[in-house]
């Protein structure tokens, strides 16, 4: 176990803890929500600190990340536990495990095998992905301070829900956040996510890349019946609009039916290419369309003469019209990072 370094001490040996905004109070003995978080003697302790549950070298196209260094790998790593309760969890093997209990099988790796593995591998950079990164912030923040030394790039794939401080922490060593926007209404997340957490999702993705200055993508999994009202779809492609800029990428991705919502059937391509629309008619430049492999809406497009600019195959990525960060034919910016 390790100290958790963002809580505060209460009376009685209460301690609440700092890193997602359930800001969960927890007695003596007691675990945070998470179930990743202890109390001892009133002390608070993470207990995934180097505990890893899934390592791979990914495409960064897979997070998904397609304005980022597009064509790169980079390793990336789960652990156990979540701050939410997704009923459709793709990877709920992780997020619902509990360090030692059933499922919860991890291997230890420090920050410095990582580092060492990243480049093994020769992946570009690391992505902290699969399950909430931010719950797992201590061996985050250590890592992501070696990968910047390295010269390799730094990815949350996140729900959005971590407190503003330790968003702070983290922010001067992490360069992308892939953030989830599940729903756009408290009412919504509620139903997804087990807790009222809009309005502290959209501050985290407004201060990633207004105050923070990180490269931030979007991803809405639309899913029939639960997040796809039509009046919440249209604001929140003008919210993306108004509050991270008309070139912020926004996927809006093919939901299969899974645990929970097993029952539900997959999102048919016609709905996404509507959604995709709200978002084209917002002002969004880069509307993306994912889980629907050979979608030509997978590809990116010039947004001023239309050419062809990134091509996607699966996860096999060309850059066929792009002269530096630029369209080959008119010139046009492509926004994002580029090698």
């Amino acid at each position: 176990m390790k100290e958790a370094i963002l809580y505060e001490k209460l009376g009685g040996g209460k301690v609440r803890c700092g890193v997602c905004r359930r800001r969960c109070v927890i007695a003596p003995g007691g675990l945070g929500f998470c179930r990743t978080r202890r109390n001892e003697s009133g002390r608070l302790y993470t207990l995934i600190y180097g505990l890893v549950a899934g390592l791979h070298a990914d495409p960064v196209e897979k997070k998904p990340l397609y304005h980022f260094f597009p064509g790169s790998l980079c390793m990336s790593l789960g652990t156990l536990g979540c701050s939410f309760r997704c009923p459709g969890c793709q990877n709920w093997e992780l997020s619902r495990a509990a360090p030692g209990g059933p499922g919860g099988g991890a291997e230890e790796l420090s920050p410095e095998e990582l580092v060492r593995l990243a480049a093994r591998y020769k992946c570009r950079g690391v992505a902290w992905t699969y399950n909430e990164p931010s719950i797992w912030l201590e061996y985050t923040l250590d890592g992501a301070k070696l990968a910047k030394k390295k010269g390799l790039y730094t990815v949350y794939v996140t729900n959005g829900f971590m407190t503003p401080e330790a968003l702070e922490l983290m922010a001067p060593y992490l360069d992308a956040f892939r953030v989830d926007i599940k729903g756009f209404s408290e009412e919504t997340y509620q139903r997804i996510a087990g807790v009222r957490a809009l309005a502290g999702v959209l501050d985290s993705a407004r201060l990633a890349r207004c105050t923070h200055r990180m490269h931030v993508e979007c991803v809405t999994n639309v899913t029939p019946t639960v997040n796809d009202d039509e009046d919440e779809l249209k604001g929140m492609a003008r919210w993306i609009r108004s509050e991270l800029g008309p070139d912020t990428p926004w996927h809006v991705t093919a939901f299969s039916p899974h645990q929970e919502l097993s029952d539900l059937p997959s999102t048919p391509v016609a709905e996404l290419e509507r959604v995709r629309q709200f978002g084209l008619d917002a002002g969004l430049r880069y509307v993306y369309i994912g889980n629907v492999p050979g979608h030509q809406a997978g590809n990116t497009w010039c947004h001023k003469c239309g050419a062809l600019l990134i091509r996607r195959e699966g996860y096999d990525t060309s850059l066929v019209g792009l002269k530096g960060a630029a369209c080959a034919r008119c010139a046009a910016p492509l926004a994002g990072r580029f090698a």
